[in-house]
């Protein structure tokens, strides 16, 4: 029999599928948010996704105040994470969700990695905003200064840290880290540390609120922190069933890749959906190994951050599939009219500027072109026209000869 090639895979060829999931939130009800949870790990499953990450404190909800210090919700939370764990290694997905989570008698705002069938890792929240309409200082302690630490959750000890890095052992460039929220907001945020250590793939669990003008600051923010740390960045934000009593919510959800827009979800949806991109991590690798500054600043930031690896075994996904991203027909030229306008114009101008340079510094004040009716030289010939003319040299210097062709 036949063996079934894998080459119309994505993941052969170095793409890691991920999904921003936009659950509707059941405001503190755990067990009504686990299944929505579950139903979309499930679509995500046939869909061929990897990696699932939710919204801040997706399991409980965010708004619902002094309640995220009630006993019986953060039980009922740590049941359901055991749970959402089973479905998401029934449906061959790693899944990222976000829960409140007590380690002693302390109380955090936590993502939770479950891959395998089991929660791996908890990633505490670095910064809490206490500011305007936030006060998270009022329920959680931040887990920036936490170190290195355990956390004892459904049935296991699992590592407890905002400085991990999870690496799938079967897709040794399937790497990723997580911070939450206002984490991003910071100057440094934990995430340009995280890619400096390895992590190809940013995760962030965001709540935060919708007022007019914060949709563009937050995608200025992804795009401008997964070119800046090479990397992707894929963000999450609450949605349809948030309380509303002090705050609005769009359920914003993007994935970005080196600077550029791979997807984007729709706001303001009052259903479940899911927001998915295949991530070239092969290529973010590249990048890297071409780029010596990122190898000399993780050099430079990582001497005293002691960043742990965790192992997970990635699904293996063979099946052929189409590729889910963006690709130009053309793609140097630009679809957008304003983009196209702003690219020709530096296209021409950056010739303009280095023949105005060579003509001053050999004192030319005569150039020849070869005409030929084509494309090439007939941008030469419009690039030598403005060159004197920003020199105030005359035109007659530009002697253009006419070349004989050939059927």
């Amino acid at each position: 029999m036949a063996e079934t090639s894998t080459f119309h895979s994505p993941a052969t060829h170095g793409f890691v599928r991920v999904a921003a999931a936009t659950p509707v939130v059941h405001t503190a009800d755990p067990v009504a948010n686990a299944a929505e949870h579950i139903a979309l790990i499930r679509q995500a499953g046939e869909q061929g996704v990897d990696l699932i990450v939710f919204p801040e404190l997706s399991l409980s909800g965010y708004a619902i105040d002094d309640l995220l210090m009630q006993a019986a919700l953060l039980d009922e939370v740590e049941r359901q994470i055991a749970i959402v764990a089973e479905a998401a290694d029934a449906a061959g997905v790693i899944a990222v969700v976000g829960a409140p989570l007590r380690n002693g008698d302390v109380l955090y705002n936590c993502a939770v990695v479950l891959a395998n069938g089991e929660a791996i890792a908890v990633v505490p929240k670095t910064y809490l905003p206490n500011y305007r309409e936030y006060y998270e200082k009022r329920w959680f302690s931040a887990g920036g200064d936490t170190g290195h630490w355990h956390i004892s959750l459904t049935g296991r000890t699992v590592e407890f840290a905002s400085t991990l890095v999870f690496q799938a052992e079967n897709r040794p460039e399937f790497t990723f880290a997580v911070e939450i929220c206002e984490d991003f907001w910071a100057p440094l945020p934990p995430s340009t540390r995280q890619a400096l250590a390895g992590a190809r793939i940013l995760l962030n669990l965001s709540a935060s609120n919708i007022v007019i003008g914060k949709a563009e600051e937050r995608a200025v923010l992804c795009a401008s922190q997964s070119a800046r740390a090479m990397a992707a960045y894929v963000f999450t934000a609450s949605g349809w069933g948030e309380s509303t009593t002090d705050l609005a919510w769009d359920g914003q959800a993007m994935i970005h890749e080196l600077g550029a827009k791979l997807a984007e979800g729709e706001r303001f949806s009052m259903e479940s959906h899911l927001t998915i991109a295949d991530i070239d991590v092969a290529r973010i690798g590249l990048e890297r190994l071409r780029t010596g500054t990122f190898a000399d600043c993780a050099k430079a930031e990582l001497q005293d951050d002691r960043f742990t690896s965790l192992v997970f075994t990635a699904p293996e996904h063979a099946a052929p599939a189409d590729l889910l991203r963006p690709l130009d027909r053309f793609p140097f030229v630009p679809d957008d009219p304003a983009r196209l306008d702003q690219d020709c114009y530096e296209a021409f101008n950056i010739q303009v500027q280095g023949l105005m340079r060579r003509l001053k510094a050999t004192g030319s004040k005569t150039i020849v072109i070869g005409v030929s009716g084509g494309l090439d030289s007939t941008q030469a010939l419009l690039v030598a026209c403005r060159a004197f003319d920003r020199l105030r040299l005359p035109r007659t210097g530009i002697l253009g000869f006419t070349l004989p062709g050939f059927a």
